[in-house]
């Protein structure tokens, strides 16, 4: 790494939690040991959305593919950067020795959920925001949300480890990020909500080509097999 990359600021991306285990495992120290630095923001999507438009910056995001492609439209991210990177299923996860629910078929789920003493998902995710509207429409909001955790942003399974819920709503990968749970499953198929998330460099950062270099390692092997074991589809 040249004297002058050494004295430039850390790149700033944020970055949904959905990929947080993978970057962790291999991602991150891949860019490390290559001389790069990096100063991760973690949090959900809308949250990233709403900083941005409050105009916090930063040089790159990894959001839900509809919110990039929303930030090229409006001119803030370079298109010819924007890369599809993993796609991600919603699931649910217990307490190891907890009873495991049934999640065979949309009965059964929702028949799980009534019968759960609390169930904790996010307020903020893309995964608790299509729960909250997937509960409107079976119907069941009321009863779940009388007794549910809500978080604003973050891990939901970290509730089952307080004791304050029994069964945690996330993307898979982000329930897998927490030790000491147990991932059930995912939804039923006719109820699953298969989410793609994409990076893009934004526009005006001063470390475009760290940038695009960052964006190259979501493509190699080891990311794709980090990202495989995080419970997540890689796309490239």
């Amino acid at each position: 790494m040249t004297p002058q990359a050494e004295s430039a600021p850390p790149l700033r991306l944020m970055c949904a939690l959905v990929v947080k285990g993978a970057f962790e495992r291999a991602v991150l120290p891949a860019f490390a040991a290559a001389g790069g630095r990096l100063d991760v923001v973690w949090a959900p999507t809308t949250v990233i959305q709403d900083r941005l438009a409050q105009g916090e910056t930063a040089d790159l995001v990894l959001l839900t593919t509809e919110a990039t492609a929303a930030l090229v439209a409006a001119g803030h991210a370079d298109p010819a950067t924007q890369i599809d990177v993993v796609q991600s299923q919603l699931g649910v996860a217990v307490l190891p020795g907890a009873p495991r629910p049934d999640l065979s078929t949309a009965a059964a789920f929702q028949s799980a959920l009534l019968s759960a003493r609390s169930v904790a998902f996010s307020k903020g995710g893309a995964s608790g925001i299509y729960f909250a509207g997937l509960i409107e429409r079976l119907g069941i909001a009321e009863a779940i949300r009388a007794k549910a955790t809500i978080i604003p942003s973050g891990f939901t399974a970290e509730k089952l480890l307080t004791g304050e819920a029994d069964l945690a709503i996330q993307q898979v990968s982000e329930l897998m990020a927490v030790t000491g749970v147990e991932i059930v499953g995912p939804f039923p198929a006719e109820l699953q909500a298969a989410m793609q998330f994409s990076a893009v460099v934004l526009a005006g950062s001063p470390a475009h080509q760290q940038a695009v270099a960052f964006l190259a390692l979501l493509a190699t092997d080891a990311a794709a097999a980090a990202f495989s074991a995080s419970g997540l589809e890689p796309l490239r």
